[in-house]
């Protein structure tokens, strides 16, 4: 195998652990005001992703590295044209991150408000734009001979892009849903699933539309097993949301975002950014990648590094598999992530 190639293959497993593991968090974010009833029952939400979302968004900052470091003519051109999403998505995340720190810091329900309110645009923001962005980047964009985006924002709004930016807005609510199915108790489980199982209606259906387009337009031949791969996923999620199955509905939308990882990047193979203005200004994993000496000490650092990420982050996960509930939930604000005495199980708790 190409070293080109191999790390075409490791970009998309970052942007398929990125996807996965943050989606959950923006669908926790974006459902926050509707299954937190109370302040109580928000500071249960907020802490089933406590401890995992900052080292979820690793996965992103691994991911623009690789490409800046592997295909930087990518890097260069994918952040000079999608410089505005890009930006938005990133102060997004930032206002989340400090939502999240700072709603616990005053004993004020305006103040908390407030950053609940910041923590539903952070989280939908880049929920949106990620789809969008995606979807053009497989689609194609005016890029001319100098490799550089000729474009304007309003060549990203177009009818196939707002429906990525629809789809994973979608996906990652219903993810989240079933991912608060997982991991809470009592009556928030229970609100939970039951809102997943009616998220399954509108969502299902976009991705469908979306994977089929995505395949009729873009894809490959082996690229249709994908797309049957993410519909009965979808079909199995939505079915074990009726039946109160979280787990089998949780690990079903992960299959699917996969899935729908695998199309895009597959489909896209080997180009990494197609051009609308002429194929022959398309950037491949050939012309846009570093030099071969850089790929060879690259994949040498990568290939130490990545199963330490990975087991690291698994046992994270491990460790704060539990569920949590009002019940577990300390009186008071507190500072934000005060940590609650553990009793049988360990959790962060006191947002």
């Amino acid at each position: 195998m190409e070293l080109v190639t191999f790390w075409f293959i490791l970009i998309t497993v970052l942007w398929i652990g990125y996807l996965v593991l943050e989606g959950f968090d923006f669908g926790v974010g974006l459902l926050l005001p509707v299954l937190g009833r109370t302040d109580t029952e928000r500071r249960v939400l907020i802490n089933t992703i406590a401890p995992v979302w900052d080292g979820n968004e690793v996965w992103l900052i691994v991911a623009g590295g690789a490409t800046f470091a592997a295909f930087p003519e990518w890097y260069a051109t994918l952040f000079s044209g999608f410089y505005l999403p890009l930006l938005l998505i990133l102060v997004a995340l930032i206002i989340r991150g400090v939502a999240f720190e700072y709603r616990g810091t005053i004993e004020s329900a305006r103040w908390r408000r407030t950053w609940d309110t910041a923590i539903v645009i952070g989280s939908a923001v880049p929920a949106l734009l990620w789809g969008v962005a995606f979807a053009n980047i497989l689609r194609g964009v005016p890029i001319d001979a100098g490799k550089h985006f000729t474009g304007t924002l309003f060549t990203l709004l177009n009818p196939y892009g707002l429906l990525g930016g629809l789809t994973t807005l979608l996906l990652f609510a219903f993810h989240g849903a079933l991912f608060l199915g997982l991991r809470t108790e009592g009556e928030i489980r229970t609100r939970a699933i039951a809102l997943a199982a009616r998220l399954a209606v509108p969502a299902i259906p976009v991705a469908a539309v979306f994977a089929v387009w995505t395949q009729l337009a873009h894809g490959r031949g082996w690229t249709w097993a994908v797309v049957v791969v993410a519909a009965a996923a979808l079909l199995v999620a939505g079915y074990a949301a009726v039946k109160q199955r979280e787990g089998l509905g949780f690990g079903a939308t992960s299959l699917a975002t996969v899935a729908a990882v695998v199309l895009l990047f597959g489909s896209l193979y080997p180009n990494v950014m197609p051009s609308s203005t002429n194929d022959a200004f398309t950037l491949t994993i050939h012309n846009a990648s570093s030099t071969h000496y850089t790929l060879v000490v690259m994949t040498w650092v990568a290939c130490f590094l990545t199963p330490v990420v990975i087991l690291y982050q698994s046992w994270t996960y491990w460790v704060f598999r539990h569920r949590i509930g009002v019940a577990k939930i300390p009186p008071g604000h507190g500072l934000p992530w005060a940590t609650q005495e553990p009793t049988h199980e360990p959790t962060k708790a006191g947002v």
